[in-house]
């Protein structure tokens, strides 16, 4: 194992560790446990917490290494609260009387429950579409559904910033995976037509996210969907942060921009607004729902969703259609523009449109390190994201954010980073000075705390 410099806690990436050398597949990774205990051990790892109790606004958590602290929660995903809704809570108990705990089966197999058969026909009804499938996880439904449906002479045409699920799902199916740049349809158009001028009989399946959840902003699927038609193209959304939180009935950007029932294919996880993990993929043909059962691998070869997750889901989504839906989600863009106001009161740099993911911009990694490292002792739960989750240079905290969160909370959280941040600068200023061999860094480390 190569000894690390002690200054790599601030630089590098998981990306250096990606692309191992070596005949020994478990010595070899190695170098990776050595860099992430060497940031570990200066807390710079924010990493693997574990939450001890609800994600509610207040919460404990512990550090992967045993630090227990309490703060503000705006570290968990549940958009409208539901993971602790009393009526979600009953269903459970109810159905775990009733069936037990588990499916027991694939659901190619034995796995279904009359509870599974109901929030399929739950989703299509909510989605104006006819068929719906369900999957273990909201992961194995943007993989399932590429892997099943997508052969290596076809095509992908994908958002560059889209989720790593579909990326991966893209590159496992098929060599010909063309990355467009983010939201932009003029690139999506280029690779289509060089696609379609070279190639008139093989599929291409494009593939977007309707709510970005590293930038918070969402594209044209109304034109999205017209390039498709226009190029013999298979349009493919992910509705997974925007379902059930946004929109005109919690119907999300697809609704928004009056596409229900228009979109090609349609997946989603259940776990950010819906209080479980799972997730499906929904269109109009019984013969691709029957083809993603038996050919779609993360659900043909996976237990399927417990009756308890397809009951509660279910219970959810009745939630989101009721009169206590639209106030959660009123109460819950209240909040969000209530946090964009506190972030610019306090001089910070929110990205993206209003939506329940706020990411606020700190940029260098080095500095966004020692930002989350202060998160803790301000009592403050809230994810650190760098590169190659982002881009490079482009770090940012990812505030997420729940109608269940006070206004007073909200003011707090801003507050507590702006000092974060202050303080981090002073002590970036001084890393950056001794990293340049700067004799004497005291004088930059006193501009920059004259600054703050």
């Amino acid at each position: 194992m190569t000894r690390i410099d002690p200054t790599a806690a601030l630089t590098g990436s998981m990306r250096d560790f990606r692309e191992l050398q070596g005949t020994d597949l478990m010595a070899r990774v190695g170098s990776f446990y050595e860099w992430q205990e060497l940031r570990r051990s200066r807390s710079l790892w924010p990493y693997s917490r574990s939450t001890q109790a609800a994600p509610l606004p207040i919460c404990t958590a512990l550090d992967d290494s045993g630090l227990k602290f309490t703060g503000l929660n705006f570290g968990t995903q549940d958009y409208l609260g539901l993971s602790s809704d009393p009526e979600i809570k009953e269903v459970a108990k109810a159905v775990i009387d009733e069936y037990g705990v588990h499916s027991a089966g694939s659901s190619a197999l034995a796995g279904n429950t009359k509870y599974s058969l109901r929030l399929e026909d739950t989703i299509s009804d909510f989605l104006g579409v006819s068929h719906t499938i369900l999957y273990p996880t909201g992961w194995a439904a943007g993989y399932g559904v590429i892997k099943g449906l997508v052969r290596p002479a076809d095509h992908i045409v994908m958002d560059g910033l889209s989720h790593a699920c579909l990326q991966e799902g893209a590159y496992s199916a098929t060599p010909n995976v063309h990355l467009h740049g983010h939201l932009n349809l003029n690139s999506a158009r280029r690779h289509l037509k060089r696609i379609r001028d070279k190639d008139a009989t093989h599929g291409i399946l494009v593939v977007t996210e309707s709510l970005f959840s590293m930038d918070s902003d969402t594209p044209d699927l109304r034109a999205l969907q017209s390039l498709c038609d226009e190029y013999d193209a298979t349009l493919l959304v992910d509705v997974a942060h925007d379902l059930g939180a946004m929109g005109p009935g919690g119907r999300g950007f697809i609704a928004a921009q009056d596409m229900l029932g228009k979109v090609d294919i349609v997946m989603g996880s259940f776990s950010k607004t819906f209080g479980s993990n799972g997730g499906f993929v929904a269109c109009n043909s019984a013969a691709v729902k029957q083809y993603l059962k038996f050919y779609g691998c993360t659900a043909t070869f996976s237990n399927a969703l417990s009756p308890v997750q397809a009951a509660t889901i279910t219970k959810a989504f009745e939630i989101v259609k009721s009169d206590k839906g639209n106030q959660l989600r009123s109460v819950l863009m209240q909040r969000i523009e209530q946090m964009r106001s506190a972030l610019t009161q306090a001089g910070l740099q929110y990205m993206g449109n209003p939506s329940p993911i706020v990411p606020v911009r700190v940029g260098d990694e080095a500095l966004a390190r020692l930002v989350s490292r202060r998160l803790p002792a301000l009592e403050i739960i809230a994810n650190l994201v760098e590169y190659p989750a982002v881009a490079k240079g482009d770090a940012r905290l990812r505030l997420q954010m729940m109608p269940t969160h006070s206004v007073e909370n909200v003011k707090t959280l801003a507050a507590r980073l702006r000092t974060a941040i202050d303080h981090a600068q002073i002590e970036h200023v001084r890393y950056r000075a001794a990293a340049a061999g700067v004799a004497d860094p005291a004088t930059a480390v006193a501009k920059a705390a004259q600054a703050v």
